[in-house]
């Protein structure tokens, strides 16, 4: 009797289950038919709220992979002279849209919320969409109005392009046996105009750091702070010419007192105004530092005058097949050619083939400059909690991604149930 009634029972959940589904096919067919003439698109953006994008624009399939795609976006982002940030869209058209293309750009204030800022970006890609939608039957869906609150009118800037920032960071980590705060303080001054980039920072830190061990208790204390300051003209699409100023002080670098100048010149090989798609820059500079130590050094220092100079490349792209960005510096000093260092750093992301993306990221480093290292043997506890400097004669940090993915080309559906992958509440 039991058997029968569970037997009974499975075969009604079986028949709920296969009419579920079937609704569940009949309702996922039904909005694939009515939208198999919209835009498929795809979105090639690392900071995008997808989920947002696609609440907000439903009048699309987007699509996984650029070889499905009618219309390929790229958004890249540089930082503007305000604090806010310059977000520029580029707007391919592929298949029977190709020859469509179109560049928007949408600028953020410094003091835009989030919320703010990604409605305006979503605002922007409707509007860069608008002419490859109105050549479907999905026009209708679409209606375009006026808020009707813009209002000309002369716009004077008091402030002559000068942006002010002031921030402070207090932290503090607490345990049974450590027990560490930690003091971030910045003041920034930023003039940034078509013909002059200037700009001022100063920052400080302060971390006192407290341990236990074996009844005793230990106090550290770190201290740093600088004032780094750049100059830059512009001399057309491709030069530039500037100087950098910089004084500092660090207790981990055994600096009491340290001065840079550095007059430099850039080229960039591609024009300027093409910065957020790519660029290849070389910069040289030439210059004059004034150390003066803590402690004395493991060159029997205590202060001393250099002279030195550094060459810097820079190479970075955006395309629809990935993304370069590498940089090459190195310097060296005059009095010692053998006091040098090389620094190699990148990241790259390609597309390999329908689903499949390859990316490396990383930087190494030749490092026989450090002149500052204090003399004589350092304690363990120093050692340990990272107060001071340690010799080294390279650095190396990297790493490897694959990525592919396999199935439907469409992935319109936002479900936020239960966050996502095995965090509950990731997002």
């Amino acid at each position: 009797m039991n058997r029968s009634i569970i037997f009974q029972l499975f075969v009604l959940l079986l028949i709920c289950f296969i009419t579920e589904n079937t609704k569940a096919q009949e309702s996922n067919t039904e909005p694939d038919s009515m939208r198999k003439n919209a835009v498929r698109l795809f979105i090639d953006c690392r900071f995008c709220d997808m989920d947002y994008i696609r609440r907000e624009i439903p009048y699309v399939n987007y699509v996984r992979d650029t070889e499905d795609a009618q219309v390929y976006v790229l958004e890249t982002r540089q930082s503007t002279g305000s604090g806010g940030r310059e977000y520029t869209f580029t707007f391919l058209g592929q298949n029977k849209f190709k020859g469509m293309n179109d560049t928007l750009v949408y600028a953020s204030r410094p003091d835009d919320t989030r919320d703010h800022t990604r409605e305006g970006r979503t605002q922007m890609l409707k509007m860069g969409l608008m002419r490859y939608v109105a050549k479907t039957p999905i026009f209708e869906e679409v209606q375009i109005r006026h808020t009707g609150r813009s209002v000309p009118e002369e716009v004077i800037d008091k402030w002559n392009d000068w942006v002010f920032k002031l921030e402070t960071r207090p932290r503090f980590e607490l345990e049974e046996s450590l027990k560490e705060i930690t003091f971030r303080n910045s003041v920034s001054a930023v003039k940034i105009t078509p013909e002059w980039k200037i700009e001022m920072n100063f920052y400080q830190r302060f971390t006192r750091t407290k341990y236990n061990f074996e009844d005793t208790t230990y106090t550290e204390d770190t201290n740093s702070k600088s004032l780094d300051n750049l100059i830059v003209k512009s001399l057309g699409e491709h030069w530039s010419i500037g100087a950098t100023f910089d004084i500092s002080a660090s207790t981990f670098r055994n600096t009491k007192l340290n001065y840079d100048f550095y007059p430099s010149i850039e080229y960039n090989i591609f024009p300027y105004s093409q910065s957020t798609r790519r660029q290849l820059r070389l910069l040289y500079g030439i210059g004059y530092s004034y150390n003066k130590y803590i402690d004395t050094t493991i060159y029997n220092k205590v202060e001393e005058n250099l002279f030195g100079q550094k060459l810097g490349v820079a190479y970075q792209v955006q395309e629809k097949w990935g993304s370069v960005n590498i940089s090459l510096e190195g310097s060296n000093y005059f009095h010692d050619f053998t006091k040098n260092k090389i620094e190699l750093e990148g990241y790259i992301s390609i597309r390999i083939v329908k689903g499949l993306s390859f990316s490396i990221f990383g930087s190494v480093g030749r490092i026989l400059d450090q002149l500052s290292l204090v003399k004589g043997e350092i304690s363990e506890a120093d050692i340990l909690l990272q107060i001071t400097e340690l010799a080294t004669e390279y650095s190396v940090d990297g790493g490897v991604g694959i990525t592919y993915t396999f199935g439907s080309i469409y992935s319109n559906t936002v479900n936020p149930r239960f966050g996502g992958g095995r965090n509950f509440f990731r997002r």
